[in-house]
């Protein structure tokens, strides 16, 4: 999955950007379905990225959820750090005005729509559609089949509920975008990459040397664990 994602980055990446890929080591769960999935990978991701974090401009948590990666990272370090949901979601208001969003499972479409609320955006939320699939599923099952399934779950979200932005909702369907938006393209409805997004977002921050704000919620963490003297990390 983390070399598909690299891999759909290729056209657009700038000539003198390098995105280095980074899959949570063990004993992270292999896929992230819950929230106590997410912390999880969270506390792994941490330990292994705290060590090499100065040699990388920016961090994209390529995790379609509110994953509490992109606010631990914040804290940590200066750098700007974006998730795949807010990118998606971020460029969808830029480019229209009812987004919509084709996710894994049923569970994940709930939890979507409240992340949606939560961002401020319900008002130009057209809902989510479940392609009822586990997020390995999505390299497991025949290609032809996965396609199938999404595509119809897209026409729905745009023909059925307004939807004129499709999110797609998952780093696994980054290489899928061309197909989705070729089934749509009559419509005018864009299909939008959260991973290809997120990626331009941040180079664009890092060229205009803008960096985490630390001067509130985000402020250094690891000087209240060092008054505690819990320095742990």
């Amino acid at each position: 999955m983390t070399k598909d994602c690299l891999t759909s980055l290729g056209p657009s990446l700038p000539s003198d950007v390098i995105v280095h890929g980074f899959t949570a080591p063990y004993p992270a769960p292999t896929a992230i379905e819950s929230q106590t999935d997410a912390v999880l990978s969270t506390e792994a991701c941490i330990r292994a990225i705290k060590p090499i974090a100065d040699d990388y401009d920016a961090f994209l948590v390529a995790c379609f959820r509110a994953h509490p990666l992109i606010a631990v990272l914040k804290e940590e370090f200066a750098q700007p750090v974006l998730g795949i949901m807010e990118a998606a979601m971020y460029t969808a208001r830029i480019l229209g005005g009812n987004m919509g969003i084709i996710c894994t499972s049923e569970r994940s479409a709930a939890a979507h729509g409240r992340i949606v609320s939560e961002y401020g955006f319900s008002n130009y939320f057209a809902g989510c559609e479940a392609a009822k699939l586990g997020v390995l599923e999505l390299d497991s099952e025949p290609r032809a089949e996965v396609h199938t399934v999404i595509t119809q779950k897209i026409h729905h979200l745009v023909h059925e509920k307004g939807a004129d932005c499709v999110l797609l909702g998952c780093a696994g369907k980054a290489e899928m975008r061309a197909i989705c938006a070729a089934s749509v393209e009559e419509s005018g409805a864009r299909v939008l990459d959260g991973v290809g997004l997120g990626v331009q977002l941040l180079v664009g921050l890092v060229r205009e040397g803008l960096q985490t704000s630390k001067n509130g919620i985000f402020r250094d963490s690891a000087l209240d664990r060092a008054k505690r003297m819990q320095d742990w990390l």
